[in-house]
């Protein structure tokens, strides 16, 4: 453990002292009672141990609070490649923290952008592990300075949300070590991290919570952390085997680490107690180092709104946004030449700030895309708005829908079922108003079981001859709809997060029967079903059509939201059909159409790219990114953010394309890529994609030169530093990020052509120079050679890649380790 906090003692032989004096006090089952939570953190043992809050999550605090600062999502801020700006979130979040009294936040998250579909890419840090394991080091030293633990999750290979907790992501140790580990081990051995998480998924066949080579071998064996391993919610599926591996702490309550369950394994030798000890001790260990024993963990004189916190959110958009396209510079917006601006999308009259799942945040206030275009244009462009869509519709209709049961009352006939499969007499009747289940990980009722199923029955009664638009959204569980005993809805007897919309003709002044059924599966379980007339969706959208014609230009906001991209589901690779559906009809329209994308990863684009002028990716911006983004779009702010991960044109083109998915069921997925992941993957194949990795525009130029390396040969304890000049030769001021990759010219087993090393980001002035160093040592030459269990650098040819992104390549040198 580490921060540079002033009540911090970092682990020491008199911390241990008093953590083996406070664990003498405690009893056996005392010391169970701690290693199980207790919701929001861990219990109190009354007189001898305090109570220890946790919050999530990566982009915002909450559960112990109603609203908080809401941060950019986490790859917005790898797009920033800012080190320093990395290390200004996790000190923001740390004074969220702790204007609560919150003493452990659970993030940041490290998992690699696999594939574009996964829905908590937007969580995560983007697809290179370097780049990874450069920007969660400071984030965690930002959060830890501030007297709160880091938790780094999820460890690990949480790649894929789909049947999280049944998929097992299946690699050799070469990849583990080289694209999916490097990250957690930064987290540990350079940040210090207090805390850890473990994930839903099993990793070679072994659930990651009770996988012995993860936890006990490598975190707590090689890594030598010495803080506490605890799993992610509800993934614990036993006593003995999570607790002899290593886990500490099972979250958010001990349905296995408890009394019942241990104390006979412990009796029977299954588990000793020197096991629970370790854990204990790690636990009081934290608290002693971090201090919380001897002062308040809440500090009064920060503001629930803190403007402090905003600045750093505002911040981050802005260095987080990419300009992927500009044609014929149509940005910056041009005042003089564009006199009427059409709005157009949800995205940008909405507060869509942030990704679904655990964490979604609240924002203390929102500025909208919208608010921020009316404060940049004035009284010199008029603006004129129109949501088109609404991609949160489904939510009214859940609320408004009006149903009626057999017998005539208003509402569903429900039952609930202690099984999976309706069996039998119903555990609980009831009445229904609404399908609008937000269960979480609680029971419907205290007398209803695990493995439930719920059958809802009743019929509507549409007025009007027409079409009905149906929606149903379901997390963690088995669905089926019928609409008149047809099937407008089936997730095939699997496993599914998702919303889904169906169009239905039903007549009018006619009762039309509804049957909706839904299985638990473990998790965060919702479910919701609603229906509502589509004349009120074509209204909308042709309100929107009218504003396009007589605009100069239209910004055009799209993407996703916390509903259709977040935790517990993948999403696919195309936007949601309307979103496309606008696109092309506003695109027919207007010749003139600059698209603002939300998303947490990659989407298709091909289609539609050539028919928009220019077009950014704001990832989800957090509260203060309307302001962001209207800044980069009136030219206020330069864009400067670079892709933390590539961009392919067609979903085939990806390493992941052919093992990621499930297709044989079998609950394994064998990660057959390797190490050939991500750019390194589109560098070997030579596939072309849509944007490379580290790819970014700017409203200036920057011209590298002067390059000079201090040697063209080296030992295995030298270096060498590479040197150039980098110049802005725009008339406006900006930031670049410049990449330094290696390429081993003559490994003995199949490498990338290419691995980023390094990165700078340069601030400059029109027509500033500044001379920039990479040192390169033998560390950045090493692969795990898997035959030998260590890491290597073999002697011979290696050459250094200086570039703009993966692609646009400044300067190349060979050069040679000697022995």
């Amino acid at each position: 453990m580490k921060s540079a906090y002033r009540h911090f003692t970092k682990p020491s032989k008199s911390v241990e002292q008093r953590v083996e004096k406070i664990l003498k006090t405690l009893t056996l089952e005392e010391k169970i009672d701690l290693i199980g939570g207790v919701d929001k953190g861990t219990r109190e043992i009354k007189g001898k141990f305090p109570e220890i809050k946790f919050a999530d999550g990566p982009v915002g605090v909450h559960w112990w609070r109603d609203n908080s600062t809401a941060y950019p999502a986490l790859i917005a801020l790898a797009s920033s490649w800012d080190k320093e700006l990395s290390y200004k979130v996790g000190w923001a979040l740390g004074r969220d923290c702790r204007a609560v009294g919150v003493n452990v936040l659970l993030a940041p998250g490290v998992n690699i952008y696999r594939s574009a579909i996964c829905g908590r890419n937007f969580e995560y840090l983007g697809e290179d592990p370097v780049l990874a394991s450069k920007m969660v080091v400071p984030y965690i030293k930002g959060l830890q300075d501030m007297g709160v633990s880091a938790t780094v999750k999820h460890f690990a290979v949480n790649n894929q949300e789909y049947s999280r907790h049944h998929v097992s992501s299946d690699a050799d140790e070469r990849t583990l070590r080289e694209i999916y580990l490097p990250a957690f081990k930064a987290a540990v051995e350079e940040a210090g991290t207090g805390a850890l998480m473990t994930a839903y998924n099993l990793v070679n066949g072994q659930h990651c919570s009770e996988n012995d080579w993860l936890i006990n071998q490598l975190l707590k064996g090689e890594w030598k952390f010495d803080g506490v391993a605890m799993s992610d919610w509800c993934s614990v599926y036993s006593a003995v085997g999570p607790a002899n591996a290593g886990l500490d702490l099972e979250m958010p309550t001990g349905k296995y680490f408890n009394r019942e369950k241990l104390l006979p394994a412990i009796a029977n030798g299954l588990v000793t107690e020197e096991t629970i000890n370790d854990k204990i001790r790690r636990l009081i260990r934290l608290a002693v180092c971090f201090g919380w024993l001897d002062r308040p963990q809440k500090l009064l004189d920060i503001p629930m709104d803190d403007p402090e916190t905003a600045k750093v959110a505002l911040e981050v958009s802005r260095r987080g946004t990419v300009l992927l396209k500009n044609s014929d510079n149509t940005l910056p917006i041009s005042k003089g030449k564009i006199r009427k601006i059409a709005v157009v999308g949800y995205h940008a009259g909405n507060p869509v700030v942030c990704g679904g799942g655990s964490a979604y945040t609240p924002p203390n206030h929102v500025t909208t895309l919208l608010d921020g275009l009316r404060k940049e244009a004035g009284n010199d462009v008029e603006i004129v708005y129109e949501r088109a869509l609404n991609p949160m519709r489904h939510r009214e209709s859940f609320t408004n829908s009006e149903f009626f049961a057999p017998d005539g009352r208003l509402g569903l006939f429900a039952e609930y079922f202690n099984n999976g499969d309706f069996a039998g007499e119903p555990a609980l009747v009831r009445l229904e108003e609404k399908i609008n289940n937000y269960w979480g990980p609680k029971k419907p009722a205290e007398n209803i079981l695990d493995n439930y199923s719920v059958r809802w029955t009743g019929e509507i009664r549409p007025h009007l001859d027409a079409e009905y638009v149906f929606y149903l959204h379901a997390v963690d569980g088995i669905y089926k709809a019928w609409v008149d005993n047809k099937v407008v809805f089936d997730s095939n007897n699997q496993v599914r997060s998702t919303l889904q919309r169906s169009i239905v003709h039903l007549k009018g002044g006619e009762s039309h029967k509804i049957r909706v059924e839904y299985v638990q599966s473990p998790g965060w379980n919702i479910l919701g079903f609603g229906w509502e007339s589509n004349d009120l969706v074509r209204i909308e959208y042709e309100r929107a059509m009218s504003i396009v014609k007589n605009a100069d230009m239209v910004i055009l906001s799209t993407g996703y939201t916390n509903e259709t991209e977040g935790e517990g589901h993948d999403r696919k690779f195309t936007l949601p059909d309307d979103e496309i559906r606008l696109i092309k009809d506003v695109t027919s329209i207007n010749s003139n159409v600059v698209a603002v994308v939300y998303a947490g990863g990659n989407v298709e684009m091909e289609s539609w790219l050539e028919k928009v002028n220019a077009l950014l990716y704001v990832w989800y911006p957090g509260q203060e990114g309307g302001a962001a983004i209207s800044e980069i779009l009136f030219g206020k702010t330069n864009p400067s953010g670079k892709l933390p991960a590539t961009f392919e044109s067609k979903p085939e083109d990806r390493s992941s394309f052919n093992c990621y998915n499930d297709d044989d069921k079998d609950n394994r997925i064998q990660m057959a890529d390797g190490v050939m992941t991500g750019y390194r993957h589109f560098d070997s194949r030579k596939i072309k994609p849509l944007f490379p990795f580290g790819f970014g525009l700017s409203y200036t130029a920057f011209n590298y030169g002067n390059f000079r390396m201090s040697a063209n040969k080296m030992k295995s304890t030298g270096k060498i530093r590479l040197s150039f000049n980098i110049t802005n030769t725009g008339g406006m001021a900006g930031a670049e990020s410049c990449q330094l990759y290696i390429g081993d010219v003559e490994a003995s087993l199949l490498r990338p052509v290419k691995e980023l090393k390094d990165f700078a980001r340069v601030e400059l002035q029109p027509g500033e120079s500044k001379t920039i160093n990479f040192d390169i040592t033998v560390s950045m030459l090493r692969y795990f050679n898997p035959d030998l269990k260590k890491w290597i650098a073999e002697p011979g040819d290696f050459k250094a890649y200086l570039g703009a992104s993966c692609e646009d390549i400044k300067f190349v040198e060979t050069f040679k380790l000697v022995k």
